[in-house]
């Protein structure tokens, strides 16, 4: 063979290498999976439609489809039955779905790293503090977290739980109820605070937040099961990094997040993502923490406020509800 002819073929072959890991790379990219929030698509959301809309998932081999759900339990369930890859969930939902329903499912990442519940009330039904709670009645969908956790907030601000009465309404209805004075309380988290007085409108809220009598615990994170966490902890990985990377974007950036977020879902608009985004940053950013990384002191507190607030079927420990090593350092 003459020299060109070797190098001719010397170099075909590099050019089949190359052209051979790009193939397996862009293999690697077809990772589809499918993300379910706890409530529909809101403004507390965007975050995740930043990291969709400026290619970060894309850019972690992922291509991510995002699903509303109807809850923190109903988003642990999907996750756990396979409709969806990852999920958005509360911390103490999860605690009473491993400990009374031994559901596999596990936190990788957190994102509101404060209680984020709390129950909003008309202005003009007089309410003044916690206490003035029992005898009302307080909308909510079902499935949630507000009235799973609860009990622990009644505990600390010295509520008889019995004496208060739960309505079960689609989460969209909520502020017409409130508006209307169908009830005189709903049930709401902190970041979505922004959208619910813009739609309750000209009435006056209330704000009940289940951190004011000193509650401590771990709300919203990222959840996977058991099975993906060991069997494909580098897709896990990738997840969290993008998803975290979007956060970052977002928290950032507020305005840009609304914009995104309204892009994406007309219905969604720009001021309130904004705003809600917004506290959503107030939620997540802890001082001398990685953003979203998990504390275990974090999900112990939150186990012991569920063990103080319900009768479990069986203890849980700290690793039988989150998995570390997903946030980068």
């Amino acid at each position: 063979m003459t020299k060109f002819g070797t190098a001719f073929r010397t170099a075909l072959l590099v050019v089949t290498a190359l052209f051979g890991a790009a193939l397996a790379q862009g293999a690697r990219a077809a990772d589809s999976v499918t993300l379910v929030t706890d409530f529909g698509y809101n403004g507390r959301h965007a975050y995740f439609f930043v990291a969709l809309d400026k290619g970060y998932y894309k850019e972690a081999g992922i291509d991510v489809k995002i699903v509303g759900g109807k809850g923190s339990v109903n988003a642990i369930r999907q996750v756990a039955a396979g409709n969806a890859n990852f999920g958005f969930a509360d911390a103490g939902s999860l605690v009473l779905s491993r400990a009374n329903d031994s559901i596999p499912v596990k936190m990788v990442a957190v994102v509101y790293a404060r209680p984020p519940q709390a129950i909003f009330c008309a202005a003009e039904a007089g309410l003044k503090t916690p206490k003035d709670l029992e005898g009302k009645s307080i909308a909510n969908p079902a499935g949630g977290s507000i009235p799973d956790m609860f009990p622990a907030f009644a505990k600390a601000a010295g509520i008889d739980k019995a004496k208060v009465n739960w309505v079960v309404a689609a989460s969209s209805a909520l502020p017409g109820m409130l508006a209307s004075g169908k009830v005189p309380c709903v049930g709401q988290f902190t970041v979505g605070e922004p959208l619910l007085r813009a739609q309750a409108a000209p009435k006056k809220l209330v704000r009940f937040a289940y951190s004011d009598p000193g509650l401590r615990y771990y709300g919203n994170g990222i959840i996977a099961t058991e099975e993906t966490i060991k069997s494909n902890p580098d897709l896990v990985r990738r997840f969290v990094a993008a998803t975290i990377k979007g956060l970052k974007s977002a928290i950032t950036n507020p305005a840009e997040a609304g914009a995104i977020m309204h892009k994406l879902h007309r219905e969604v608009t720009v001021e309130v993502a904004k705003a809600e985004t917004e506290l959503v940053g107030e939620l997540a950013q802890v001082k001398g923490k990685p953003l979203a990384e998990i504390d275990p002191a974090g999900i112990q507190a939150t186990i012991d406020v569920v063990n103080g607030a319900f009768k479990l079927k069986s203890q849980v420990k700290a690793d039988d509800v989150y998995a570390p090593g997903f946030v980068a350092k």
